[in-house]
């Protein structure tokens, strides 16, 4: 049982912090594509913007490989509580990070010089899944 925890908590890691940058990076995404048909020029902070919550699944990814060398059976319930943790914060924090983004496109697309405080609006979201992370690492 304790393995079969184990793996649940490692694919819940993974999946769901890519999940949430999947749907973080779609939200940002369909406002570039509006965005683009209003100011082009900025298509260049519109990717970055677009890009920025595709970093939590990155997180969930570091975290699986850091986890897949335990002994699954020994750390069942802490993989499955661990993975839980790692992957809803990733996923949460990466929807949300995409939603803020995509204000800043649109504002950048409306001519509001908006990218640098998107950028650092952007990095509050961002800021608990690198918390999550790390906390994942440190219970390694």
């Amino acid at each position: 049982m304790n393995e079969i925890l184990g793996y649940l908590g490692l694919g819940l890691m993974l999946g769901l912090a890519g999940i949430g940058s999947t749907i973080g990076t779609t939200i940002a995404g369909n406002a570039a594509e509006g965005a683009l048909k209003v100011n082009p020029e900025k298509s260049g902070n519109y990717m970055v913007l677009s890009a920025l919550p595709a970093t939590q699944g990155i997180y969930g990814f570091v975290a699986f490989i850091v986890w897949l060398s335990k002994d699954f059976a020994a750390n069942g319930p802490v993989l499955f509580a661990v993975g839980l943790s790692v992957g809803a914060v990733c996923l949460l924090s990466a929807i949300r990070q995409g939603k803020v983004c995509a204000n800043g496109i649109v504002g950048l697309s409306q001519g509001h010089d908006v990218f640098t405080n998107t950028l650092i609006y952007a990095a509050l979201p961002e800021f608990y899944a690198i918390l999550g992370l790390v906390g994942a690492l440190m219970i390694n």
